[in-house]
């Protein structure tokens, strides 16, 4: 039976999410830990979530702790690995949080269900079959032990700069303007990543 307490941090979460779904009850398990441990959502910049995939889960950590890509403190490293790592910067402590594998094995019939839906082969009845297991998949990971579904560790924060506010600069080639980290000098003049690489693969 799922608590009060997680019962709103889930609806909260589909609200932002579209649906309920075995990634995004990990992400709320997650956030619940980092919010009891390292302090209130983020209103600014004091709390940062640094997340190693860019699955279902991270909906959750940005309705829930207030890690944004907007405000700058979520930070995506592309390693594709159920791990999670949050700093509080007032508080200059930091939690690694990762998944155990053991927790979130997906029984054969939900994968097969999962594939025909992603491939548009299910028909309604296996889609309807697939919803429960998905939703049934969810509320087991929402109320699994804490120790039987995660490992947490508090390690030492790694310097990270505020987010910073860069000028805009116009690519030459397409009239778009970039970021100006972002731009790459051909010739000595300004573009775009996209027009860059499309101009050198040329060459």
């Amino acid at each position: 039976m799922i608590s009060k307490d997680t019962e709103f941090m889930l609806k909260k979460s589909i609200s932002f999410h579209g649906h309920q779904c075995p990634g995004l009850a990990m992400g709320i398990r997650v956030s619940q830990v980092a919010l009891r441990e390292l302090g209130k959502p983020s209103k600014d910049e004091e709390m940062v979530a640094i997340v190693e995939n860019n699955s279902c889960g991270v909906d959750a950590i940005q309705a829930l702790v207030g890690c944004t890509f907007g405000k700058g403190n979520l930070i995506f490293n592309d390693f594709g690995k159920y791990v999670y790592t949050f700093m509080n910067r007032e508080t200059n402590r930091s939690l690694r949080i990762s998944i155990k594998k053991e927790a979130v094995i997906t029984d054969k019939r939900h994968l097969e269900l999962f594939t025909r839906v992603k491939e548009k082969t299910a028909s309604q009845d296996e889609i309807g079959e697939f919803k429960q297991l998905h939703i049934k998949k969810s509320n087991e990971i929402l109320n699994l032990p804490e120790e039987d579904l995660l490992i947490i560790k508090e390690v030492i924060p790694e310097p990270l700069p505020m987010a910073l506010i860069h000028e805009s600069v116009e690519c030459v080639r397409c009239g778009e303007s970039a970021m100006e980290t972002r731009i790459r000098l051909l010739n000595g003049e300004p573009h775009c990543i996209p027009c860059f690489n499309e101009l050198t693969e040329t060459v």
